[in-house]
């Protein structure tokens, strides 16, 4: 399986650092990632290639022309059924569960909003719009360059087999803690049961610990989570050993 993710921005070079290192670039290396970048002022016209103008009964900033973003998303949205995602602060929320959404596509479209936004009247281009919180940023490439690392970690084969399935939000919890060596660092020893060798007891640690962080951190992902009968008990366990 791979999946293709074709990005319309103007500034394709803001992509280079992130999908050039890391995990990106060996899924790209592999063949599990395609990654196209377009840039939306190639389908500009005159001299100048003009992509903005001012907005009609004033205000600040500038925005998108409806005429260029049409022609730019129509030569790239080629086929019938790939999703066309505007990154924008209008949006529904990004999370995992958006990620797993999207990663069951083998072609994705998103496309990166600039300036003070873009006419009205180019919205039906799109088939969706998505938000990575909510907080002004001067452009849709950083959205963008976080939609395809979370996307691509779900592909299979780019992570090892269990790693997409033990982190943090995959489950709706928070991951557990983690150590490596030295086994003490500065009077603080690794948990007992992390060096014991047994198995079922670290699950059941990892479990808890899992439980422990997120009723800490993100009562309100608990309050959501599918919990088990398990997972009760243990909640239960956290609650005694802290008093509440």
């Amino acid at each position: 399986m791979s999946i293709r993710f074709d990005i319309l921005t103007l500034f394709p070079a803001m992509f280079a650092g992130p999908f050039g290192e890391s995990i990106v670039k060996r899924a790209v290396q592999a063949g599990l990632l395609d990654l196209r970048l377009h840039n939306i002022r190639d389908w500009a016209e005159g001299r100048h290639k003009v992509v903005d103008d001012y907005p009609y009964g004033g205000g600040a900033g500038m925005v998108l022309k409806v005429d260029v973003l049409s022609r730019a998303v129509e030569a790239v949205d080629d086929e019938v059924g790939v999703p066309t995602i505007l990154m924008s602060p209008q949006g529904r929320g990004f999370s995992q569960a958006v990620a797993a959404e999207l990663a069951a596509y083998p072609r994705v479209i998103l496309v990166c909003g600039h300036y003070e936004g873009l006419d009205e009247r180019a919205m039906p281009l799109f088939s969706d719009q998505i938000s990575i919180g909510d907080y002004v940023l001067t452009g849709g490439e950083l959205p963008a360059m976080v939609i395809v690392d979370a996307v691509a970690r779900l592909i299979p084969g780019v992570l090892a087999s269990a790693s997409p399935h033990e982190e943090s939000h995959a489950a709706g919890l928070l991951e557990y803690p983690h150590y490596t060596r030295p086994p003490e660092f500065r009077g603080v020893a690794v948990p007992p049961v992390l060096l014991s060798g047994h198995h079922a007891e670290v699950e059941k640690w990892r479990r808890k610990e899992s439980l422990r962080r997120t009723r800490t951190l993100r009562p309100d992902l608990l309050a959501r989570a599918d919990l088990s009968p398990t997972d009760r008990k243990l909640v239960a366990e956290i609650e005694a050993e802290e008093g509440s």
